[in-house]
């Protein structure tokens, strides 16, 4: 304590200009707050007209009834023992009762019958995922009551699983789990078989757990496709057997993930009916691959792309896949090609005499490079997946299977379709999550089948994901950058076209999304306000988490 215990008034005057700036804009948050401050007790009440089901179920019917949801609740499932379903419905079922409930009463629904017509759980591209889900009340006259799902795949079954566990509300008065509007027919099938949200590890490592809690997130959306961009130009976080100096690349020695640390993603990520695609982003961005092998460098001064002219360089690409091909068994595998700025090759003595013996120009080299690393790809039994570059620079030199990955603009599927390729969606100007400016709106009325009319042509667009780049997202701050946009795209890229996209619709599918966004925090999620100016700030004022 100071000896001199009298009041005197702040004089702003001994304050250096920047320290005072700091000290008004720490404090104006705090004026603006009370400012802001509501004098009004302000109810909200939901338009019971909704549905409030997201993604929106292509075809479905409801009633008037409201059912009660035993605490109790069971699983009946008809075929060979599924560890699956049988740890999904564990999983909803904490998720529905998170709240307990009364115990010893009579119950409308205490059983949940799951039927599917196929022992294979292999995940793969294009699994069904279709479901059909009916809820009615089971009592002495019904010749089928309870709650049944019926699918073709376990992965069906937990589409199903999820869109229950939505019709589950926990009703506060009478402390019991209830499914309003029942009787429920549902009848559901994904739009696309390709629903992916991008995650980004190298710009700022994400812990596992941060990556299961994002997968399982994605799980609620039913998107069905993390597209792990493990490694960079910035670190290269991942352990690989053959080339064990890689990791050296790594920001620091804890931030790192182990051979064990991805197969547990991969497992983790199956068990939720989400498939798991790497990324090895070649030539280009792949600066920190010489932290461990500087000859992968053109010259310790100019350090990317990769060096076109050694072998050497090919048998490290073939190292890499060959030892994650034991960790990712997703039939695409993402090789990058995007951004190459080849002045290194044509700068670096040696590099530049490999293109002149060769008879090539840079951008030959590239070519060169890129057919040579889908050779490897293939070799390993996996689908080339290519930034759209490649496309756009030598389409008619690709290998046939390459699934072209849009991301500068519009277009560009269509013109890939247009050649027999496969595309998915990801247009940055609506798609890029770290573009925090793009409002909810933009990002649900995206199109990934704009401007192309042949169905078969449609047929060849996969789907789309979103992309959660790292530079200014860590565990800080990921899961809010991420929620509720991706969202938006998850019903894009599942429900039925027609329901979705007249632009009447707007403020029911906001009033929804604000909804689900309210279900993901209830869930435990960190999702941000829908309406935000910019994503994942918080609210500015006091009110109902479904007006945000």
């Amino acid at each position: 304590m100071s000896s001199n215990s009298s009041f005197s008034p702040l004089n702003l005057s001994q304050f250096p200009l920047k320290s005072l700036i700091f000290f008004i804009f720490s404090i104006f948050p705090l004026v603006n707050a009370r400012s802001l401050k509501s004098t009004h007790h302000h109810t909200t009440n939901l338009d019971e007209s909704l549905t409030y089901l997201w993604p929106l179920p292509e075809k479905f019917t409801s009633g008037n009834d409201t059912l009660t949801v035993d605490p109790n609740l069971t699983l009946d499932f008809t075929g060979n023992q599924s560890v699956v379903v049988e740890e999904a419905f564990e999983r909803y079922r904490k998720i529905i009762f998170k709240h307990g409930g009364r115990s010893g009463e009579s119950f409308d629904v205490s059983k949940v019958t799951v039927i599917v017509h196929s022992d294979n759980d292999e995940l793969k591209l294009g699994v069904d995922e279709s479901y059909s889900l009916l809820v009615t009340e089971s009592n002495e006259h019904s010749i089928v009551g309870g709650v049944s799902i019926e699918a073709n795949s376990v992965y069906g079954a937990l589409r199903g699983l999820e869109t229950l566990s939505q019709l589950c509300i926990f009703d506060y008065g009478v402390k019991t789990v209830q499914i309003h509007k029942a009787p429920w027919f549902i009848q559901d099938k994904p739009r696309f078989a390709y629903r992916g949200l991008l995650l980004d590890t190298s710009r700022h490592y994400l812990p596992i757990e941060i990556i299961k809690q994002i997968i399982e997130s994605m799980s609620y959306a039913k998107l069905n496709v993390l597209h792990w961009h493990i490694i960079d130009e910035e670190s290269f976080p991942l352990e690989v057997p053959s080339y064990p100096n890689l990791w050296k690349g790594a920001y620091t020695k804890w931030e790192r993930y182990t051979v064990e640390d991805a197969i547990e993603i991969v497992d983790y990520a199956k068990m939720r009916g989400i498939n798991v695609m790497a990324e090895v982003d070649v030539p280009g961005h792949a600066e920190s691959w010489g932290a461990g092998y500087p000859d992968l460098w053109p010259s310790p001064s100019c350090k990317e792309p990769l060096d076109v002219s050694k072998n050497y360089t090919f048998d490290v690409i073939s190292g890499i896949l060959a030892d994650m091909r034991k960790i990712f068994p997703f039939d695409l595998f993402h090789l990058g090609g995007d951004e190459v700025n080849t002045t290194c090759w044509t700068t670096t003595p040696h590099v530049k005499q490999w293109l002149q013996d060769h008879n090539m120009t840079s951008k030959d080299a590239y070519q060169y490079f890129v057919l040579r690393a889908q050779e490897i790809a293939i070799s390993h039994n996996w689908t080339p997946v290519n930034w759209e570059e490649t496309f756009n620079n030598f389409p008619s030199k690709l290998n046939p299977r390459t699934v072209v990955h849009n991301w500068l603009g519009g277009g560009v599927c269509s013109k890939a379709v247009a050649q027999g390729f496969r595309c998915i969606y990801s247009n940055q100007g609506f798609w890029y999550l770290d573009h925090l400016d793009v409002p909810w709106n933009e990002v649900y009325y995206a199109e990934p089948l704009e401007g192309i009319k042949s169905i078969s042509e449609q047929n060849l667009v996969l789907g789309g994901e979103v992309c959660m780049w790292g530079e200014t997202a860590d565990a800080s701050d990921v899961q809010q950058t991420i929620w509720p946009r991706a969202a938006a795209a998850a019903e894009r890229l599942w429900s039925d076209k027609e329901t979705t996209s007249s632009k009447n619709t707007t403020l029911a599918a906001l009033q929804r999304l604000e909804y689900f966004r309210c279900l993901l925090t209830r869930r435990g999620v960190p999702a941000a306000p829908v309406t935000n100016f910019y994503a994942r700030r918080p609210p500015v004022k006091a009110g109902s988490c479904y007006e945000q």
